[in-house]
């Protein structure tokens, strides 16, 4: 249990006892106490902590929210907890200020824990899939794949510190429509290298891309005359299946290179293989939610929408069929509680139809979330960049990381919520200044290694937290330092609560001001050495954070710069 957890747990119980102290004495009445918040006030002069158990209380007690926080107040006993005073503010918000001592006690929990620190257990070891980018594999990857790529990942590992059994997926479109026109453009280029630019008519709506040509020429240069004879449709399946592979490997090698190593790549191919495309048009129909039109089926949707073809007059499955199949491997076959999908803005209206399918094979909608991620623009000298310099075409995930490095990608992607558009400013990213948000936080690690280095030199240690006295920590700066500390599992829990990664990058800059705030106040090194012993036993602590921190973003704590 975290500090945070075992203070709000205390305050609870003394709410609690008081109400129910004052309903034995007749002052209020109620049945049941409602739930309610124990929080940090935003105002700081308020307390350590507020609650607005009166205000929810009232209309079941018959009565005006300030009378009730009075009678809560009036009855609490708080002896034997570290609540110093309580006091009762505005309409009825019960405000709470608490010794000191319940803050420090993280220092305890943060050398005891080391890198385990921030975890917490509220998944209680639930299956969640987090599938993310999926980029069609006939092509590079790009911005908006790079942003998915940044927020799916550091979601995973903001679920995985929360105590989700969390696997990431990438799901190969390796069927379908784009495969055929790359099939097609594949064997249009072959033709053309081997037998000439005339010998065969590019198809219009054919990938025009450069990496056509180059897999057309490298398929040559690897098999030789091997196919010249073959007829069509073995060249096309040859050369579609070693251009695919080509492009899933340079995937997989890219997102590696951008820290992504995912638990599993789920070929769609695998759907029309085994039939379980086909199958989940079987079940449906049998549950009564398709109907025939045209030659096609159909199904039906929910009042207000328009109703989806799953498989064309011509017998071809539609990508929606296949996509209700994918889930539902996802959720029955493989068992996963919860599926989370980060997805371009661009499907926004596949969301429902695809939530309502689930509900249609007994599956509860709710289990399957969204999240809709906004286009990102890439800024430089206050332009919008739209074209690679080195290809002068758009601008892909290589690209990105030739110009910047992949902390600052990572650490830039996930600032903001997925909701929101983005603009990614290149020269603030390479920037080595307190302005740059990865820059401040990868340098107050490095900072705070280099001052255990050298006070280590000069013979001082860093303590073990039996060896120090806390109570000496007792400056504001080194307080809310301290509170800040005490904070991040309270932000995991958050952050995974409401999908949310850019909460730890928001944490991480407040953790990192905090501490620069600190060094700038309190000398560390003092000739007080009891005192130095405990300065220095919190700048350790903060180094054991903020690579914890920076460890859930993927993104190097640097022990110098």
């Amino acid at each position: 249990m975290t500090v945070y957890d075992k203070t709000t747990d205390s305050i609870k119980n003394c709410i609690n006892n008081a109400l129910y102290i004052a309903r034995d004495k007749g002052e209020i009445s109620f049945d049941t106490i409602c739930d309610y918040v124990i929080e940090e006030p935003r105002e700081k002069e308020f307390g350590d902590f507020a609650a607005n158990v009166a205000m929810l209380m009232a209309r079941q007690a018959k009565c005006a929210p300030r009378k009730i926080a009075d009678s809560i107040v009036g009855n609490m006993d708080f002896s034997g907890t570290y609540i110093e005073n309580v006091s009762v503010a505005g309409a009825g918000f019960i405000n709470f200020k608490l010794n000191p001592d319940y803050i420090r006690e993280v220092l305890d929990d943060i050398e005891a824990q080391g890198d385990d620190f921030g975890r917490v257990n509220i998944g209680e070891g639930k299956k969640v899939m987090v599938e993310f980018v999926s980029a069609n594999p006939t092509g590079p990857m790009h911005m908006g794949n790079a942003r998915g790529g940044a927020i799916g990942d550091c979601l995973a590992s903001v679920l995985d510190m929360a105590g989700y059994n969390v696997t990431r997926e990438f799901y190969v479109n390796d069927a379908g429509n784009q495969i055929d026109k790359f099939t097609k453009s594949l064997y249009a280029r072959y033709i053309q290298h081997t037998k000439g630019e005339n010998a065969m008519e590019f198809p219009e709506d054919g990938y025009h891309g450069e990496d056509i040509k180059i897999h057309a020429a490298a398929f040559y240069n690897e098999h030789g005359s091997e196919y010249e004879s073959a007829d069509e449709e073995t060249l096309s399946k040859a050369i579609m299946e070693y251009a695919l592979k080509k492009n899933i490997e340079a995937l997989k090698a890219d997102l590696l290179k951008y820290r992504i190593d995912y638990d599993v790549w789920f070929l769609e191919s695998t759907l029309h293989a085994t039939g379980a495309a086909r199958a989940v048009v079987d079940e449906l129909t049998r549950n009564g939610c398709t109907y025939e039109q045209d030659g096609a089926i159909w199904l039906k949707t929910k009042e207000g929408e328009k109703d989806e073809v799953l498989v064309r007059a011509n017998g071809f499955l539609t990508y929606f069929a296949v996509d209700i199949a994918y889930h539902k491997n996802k959720f029955i076959d493989r068992g996963f509680d919860t599926v989370i999908n980060v997805w371009g803005a661009d499907h926004h209206g596949h969301v429902e139809r695809l939530k309502n399918a689930m509900a249609d094979l007994g599956i509860a909608p709710e289990r399957l979330e969204i999240i809709l991620m906004q286009l990102v623009r890439l800024v430089q000298g206050g332009e919008v960049v739209r074209m690679s310099k080195r290809t002068g075409k758009s601008i892909t995930l290589t690209d990105l990381l030739e110009e910047t490095s992949i902390d600052a990608a990572r650490f830039f992607f996930n600032m903001r919520q997925a909701s929101s558009h983005f603009d990614f400013d290149l020269d603030l990213a390479v920037e080595q200044s307190n302005e740059n948000p990865v820059f401040y936080v990868q340098y107050a690690h490095a900072r705070i290694c280099s001052i255990i280095k050298l006070l280590s030199e000069q013979g001082t240690h860093v303590k073990p937290i039996s060896e120090i006295d806390k109570s000496l920590l007792s400056s504001q700066q080194e307080i809310e330092l301290i509170k800040l500390l005490a904070r991040f599992p309270e932000e995991i829990k958050n952050a995974a609560l409401l999908r949310e990664p850019s909460l730890i990058t928001r944490y991480a800059q407040d953790l990192a001001a905090s501490f620069h705030t600190f060094y700038a106040a309190c000398k560390v090194k003092t000739d007080d050495e009891a005192l130095s012993a405990s300065r220095l036993k919190l700048v350790d602590a903060t180094r054991i954070v903020i690579k914890n921190v920076l460890k859930v973003l993927s993104i190097d704590a640097p022990t110098h710069m």
